[in-house]
């Protein structure tokens, strides 16, 4: 299995951005398609973004859209999380995870194998 670590998470104000970044060690990430969600405190994981491997589509859950980028660099086996515009209820624990292969729909948690541990992102209004 792939081993994902992420990184850039921090404190923001309301209207900032961050860059998550999601590194894969032990396997190359160019033949899976990478996820980002998230789970705020007392809530359910939530779906944020997906990007699968080159030349396919992405996707993003509504309330991101417009604000958050999802992109990759297979080169240095990195998925990236670009977020603008950042609102306090963006706040939580931002993870990635791995899933086997191609998709043309949203890949449901359970098709994600590997996991990383997350990364805090708080946003103070």
């Amino acid at each position: 299995q792939v081993q994902l670590v992420e990184s850039g998470g921090g404190l923001v104000q309301a209207g900032g951005s961050l860059r998550l970044s999601c590194a894969a060690s032990g396997r190359t990430l160019s033949p899976y398609t990478i996820g980002w969600f998230r789970r705020a405190p007392g809530k359910e994981r939530e779906f944020v973004a997906q990007i699968t491997w080159s030349g396919g589509p992405s996707y993003y859950t509504d309330s991101v859209k417009g604000r958050f980028t999802i992109s990759r660099d297979n080169a240095k086996n990195t998925v990236y999380l670009q977020m603008n515009s950042l609102k306090p209820e963006d706040t939580a624990v931002y993870s990635c995870a791995a899933a086997p292969g191609y998709y043309s729909r949203i890949a449901g948690a359970g098709d994600f194998g590997s996991w990383g541990q997350g990364t805090q992102v708080t946003v103070s209004s």
